[in-house]
């Protein structure tokens, strides 16, 4: 592990050597076990799902939740259970996110809004570089803070619209911890080590200092609104926060709602972010799948009103092309690991108790015995005229949300935030290489699954000025 980093790029080097979908690595006690097939990962979070389904417990997961206070990084317990239950039914409801639209349409309004004040207009251009890593990540955080305290800021913003210094710390310092959770730390595999491990990898140090960070912007609001409701100055629910401090069964305290409103901004944020910025480089390729998309959006919506969230059930190709993105350029190389809780037999594979596997996004998304021509992106791939594209693949032939019982409980929430950030950057501008430029370089980054280089692309409106929100 010391001498192969990143860890996840070694697994994926051992598996191509041996030319095996599924391999067992023994680090300390631990049986890691990776697997990059659908049918075997099938076996494990579908047929044996009940002995898969908790988690390890490791420093990470338990620091980033509170000592394990949330519910997605919580081993199996009657406490899980609980927290599952209640954001799947009082949180992440549909009736929740019906009730919460208004907030996630003025996100996709000032998405628009900040994007076209970027725009450089005179005389005879139209048109500005804009960093789309930036305006993606922005968009994706502005709507989880928006839906959870009511605003986009933390502070008082930037004067363009965009992120404040606030805003900005508490995406790095989220990045970090997503950067670290579950990260192979040598500590993990090896506890007596734990005392020194800053002379292997800094981790605990620095996923300590980054949950400080993030939690210093959200656990003040938390405290403010909870004495707020004592104080009978709020009467009314408005955001997900009032929901959480209301719950009555179960009555969750105030160190739970902090832990658990941390854990919902790690899940949101990133996944819709890093898919898009690469769906926008691959279609700056490839201009034949740009035009199909907008055009889609032309026949379905038009040019004379802006893309809803009620148009996203006729956007098929838009769709396809999120899907697509999901499946070739993964947020994460491996979903979180599930633990066994005894010892089984999956596929004629010996499990031993205690062990963790690992589905392997990229090798599930990217598997030549699955897909044609697996490392083109190509939305028609998933194009079925007979049946609505979903961003899920319980087959497992691509992982975006998981299944079984650790399966995300936001999907709702987060296939609607996808494509309605793609929907809407690809009805209201024309995005385009910068001059000098012959084509966008599509490497990953050595440390994660992001594109080595933030995207930075060439901006027009296409739409008619007055439909860019100014206020």
């Amino acid at each position: 592990m010391l001498r192969n980093k990143p860890t996840f790029r070694w697994i994926h080097w051992l598996m191509d050597e041996m030319k095996s979908k599924i391999i067992c690595i023994r680090l300390g006690n631990i049986h890691v076990i990776a697997v990059s097939d659908p049918i075997i990962a099938c076996k494990f979070l579908k047929d044996k799902d009940a002995i898969f389904s908790s988690r390890p417990d490791c420093m990470s997961s338990f620091l980033t939740s509170g000592g394990y206070l949330t519910t997605a990084l919580v081993p199996m317990s009657d406490h899980w259970k609980m927290m599952r239950k209640t954001l799947a039914t009082k949180i992440l409801s549909q009736d929740k996110h019906k009730w919460l639209q208004d907030k996630r349409d003025r996100e996709a309004d000032n998405l628009l809004r900040y994007i076209y004040k970027r725009c450089h207009i005179d005389a005879a251009v139209t048109g500005g570089v804009v960093n789309v890593r930036t305006v993606v990540q922005q968009y994706s955080s502005n709507v989880i803070r928006n839906i959870m305290f009511g605003s986009r800021y933390f502070g008082k913003g930037n004067t363009d619209g965009g992120p404040g210094d606030e805003e900005i710390e508490h995406v790095d310092s989220l990045l970090t911890v997503l950067g670290h959770l579950y990260a192979f730390c040598v500590t993990d595999y090896f506890p007596w080590l734990r005392w020194i491990t800053d002379i292997f990898d800094g981790h605990e140090t620095i996923i300590r200092k980054a949950i400080r960070t993030a939690r210093k912007h959200q656990d003040r609001l938390v405290d403010e609104r909870i004495q707020e409701w004592k104080d009978g100055v709020r009467t009314k629910e408005e955001d997900l926060l009032d929901v959480f401090i209301n719950l009555n069964n179960p009555r969750l305290t105030a160190n739970q709602i902090k832990a658990q409103i941390l854990e919902l901004m790690l899940a949101t944020f990133d996944n819709p972010a890093n898919c898009i910025e690469w769906v926008i480089a691959e279609m700056i390729n490839q201009p034949r799948i740009f035009d199909k998309a907008v055009q889609e959006l032309d026949l379905v919506v038009g040019k004379q009103r802006l893309v809803q969230e009620s148009d996203i059930p006729n956007l098929i190709y838009i769709k396809s092309c999120v899907k697509e993105g999901f499946r070739l350029h993964p947020v994460a190389p491996f979903n979180l690991p599930h633990v066994s809780s005894g010892d089984t037999v999956v596929a004629g594979y010996f499990i031993p108790k205690g062990s963790h596997v690992l589905l392997s996004r990229p090798g599930l998304g990217r598997n030549p015995d699955v897909w044609d021509d697996p490392l083109t992106f190509n939305p028609d791939r998933h194009m079925n005229h007979d049946k609505e594209v979903v961003l899920t693949d319980h087959n497992l032939q691509m992982l975006s949300f998981s299944t079984g019982r650790r399966g995300c409980p936001g999907v709702l929430w987060g296939s609607t935030m996808t494509v309605m950030l793609l929907a809407r950057l690809l009805q209201g501008f024309i995005w385009e290489l910068p001059p000098g430029e012959p084509y966008v370089d599509l490497k990953e980054n050595i440390e994660d699954l992001m594109k080595a280089n933030p995207l930075l692309a060439l901006v027009k409106p296409r739409l008619s000025h007055h439909l860019y929100p100014t206020c």
